[in-house]
């Protein structure tokens, strides 16, 4: 990015809507505004409402247009849900020079990416794990390395082409183009991660309103990713639910006095004042017997999750929390407990600007949408056209399936058997 450029990161999440407005500067990015509005049209990540999406869409970046003094007609948006996937994929090319280039590092992703992806789904990111010269494992960036053979080693990301095809719909009617589409906890990843923590083993736990995205990083790169259908509106609807409480008045609770231990004493048995169809004064440690049991059913299911991908294999530096519900009090106490891992809060950080704009989990991954925005050094993969994506690649099959001999998804071309590509 150039000095001076202008980069927006659209967080659209079930509970709000977040644009953040930053500035590129040699040194990284100056975050200038934010503008927010309560998220209507989504649940769980995904859209089930356009209209109510597009007015939450607009009224954050008209709050951040008039924040910021700019017009905001591109940005980075961020997305997350159930119909997240990933898969590993492997891609070999011959080094033609007898010394890796760029280009060759190219071809090998190229070929990587050379898989079948059923018509219902978009490939989002495809994210090198290792590289592999003529069978040394465990390089990082082979550029000028020699050999006769690269190989390369990645994740591919995918999402539902519906929940991509109205995420970025409902942009366009708000009235912005979208640059690219980021999945979240790799964009809260990159604000919140330290490069020791991704280089030795980190899992991410991003706790938004509807769900929970887990990444798992080792050796600097994204090995894992996963989404658990339980987040703070969960915490909120017990609330509500346990203490006879409109939904908004529950959120304002569990934010000001929302804790999971019992610390006894004085605090525990203090009263406060709740407004529901008319004010009471109940005992904080209500609110606490309400939490806990949500927070420790969410707990365990992210433990269960990390034993079955093995990350507790690959982990030493143990686990970033962030997100709103991070912020329950004694939450970090109570993972460490149950993980058996060491926890801590992950605010965001590597941005310049005012603190208080964005120094609390919550704008994780906004910020981390800044920042991607910012090293992102190839053309937008996102254009809006979602339906001439998968024309396009409907053509390409029709064109290699009338070109080639095709058997059970394994091409005959000149070099040999490659597998079948729509």
């Amino acid at each position: 990015m150039r000095e001076g450029q202008v980069i927006v990161g659209l967080d659209v999440g079930t509970t709000k809507v977040c644009a953040l407005v930053g500035e590129c500067r040699d040194n990284g990015v100056n975050l200038i505004a934010i503008g927010s509005a309560p998220s209507h049209g989504l649940r769980k990540g995904i859209v089930v409402n356009i209209e109510a999406t597009v007015e939450s869409i607009r009224t954050a970046l008209e709050e951040a247009e008039r924040l910021s003094g700019i017009s905001i007609n591109n940005v980075y948006v961020g997305i997350a849900g159930g119909h997240i996937k990933s898969f590993s994929s492997y891609g070999a090319v011959g080094i033609k020079s007898g010394e890796v280039t760029d280009e060759d590092i190219e071809k090998a992703l190229e070929a990587a990416k050379a898989v079948y992806v059923p018509l219902d789904r978009e490939v989002l990111h495809v994210l090198p794990l290792e590289y592999l010269v003529d069978g040394e494992e465990g390089i990082m960036n082979p550029v000028g390395m020699a050999g006769v053979r690269l190989e390369a080693r990645v994740q591919i990301v995918t999402g539902s082409v519906s929940a991509v095809q109205n995420l970025v719909r409902c942009c366009e009617k708000a009235g912005v183009q979208v640059n690219d589409i980021v999945l979240e906890p790799l964009a809260s990843s990159i604000a919140t991660l330290t490069d020791n923590e991704k280089k030795e083993g980190t899992v991410l736990i991003d706790i938004g309103g509807g769900t929970t995205d887990i990444a798992l990083y080792k050796r600097g790169v994204l090995l894992h990713t996963s989404v658990i259908a339980i987040g703070g509106n969960h915490i909120t609807n017990d609330l509500a639910i346990g203490l006879r409480l409109p939904v908004q008045e529950a959120e304002r609770v569990k934010m000001k006095y929302g804790s999971v231990i019992s610390s006894g004493g004085i605090e525990n048995d203090a009263r406060i004042m709740v407004a529901g169809r008319d004010e009471k004064v109940i005992p904080r440690s209500y609110i606490t017997e309400i939490i806990l049991p949500r927070c420790e059913e969410l707990l365990g299911i992210i433990k269960t999750e990390l034993e079955e991908s093995g990350a507790y294999d690959e982990v030493s530096y143990g686990v970033v929390l962030t997100g709103g519900a991070s912020q329950l009090e004694g939450l970090a106490v109570l993972g460490e407990a149950t993980l058996g891992l060491p926890v801590r809060v992950g605010l965001p950080r590597g941005f310049e600007g005012p603190p208080g704009l964005a120094g609390d989990p919550r704008y994780s991954t906004g910020i981390g949408l800044l920042l991607y925005g910012y090293t992102a050094e190839t053309p937008p993969i996102m254009r809006g056209d979602v339906f001439s994506s998968i024309l396009s690649r409907m053509k390409e099959w029709v064109k290699g399936f009338l070109k080639k001999k095709t058997f059970k998804g394994i091409f005959l071309e000149e070099g040999g058997l490659h597998e079948f590509r729509h």
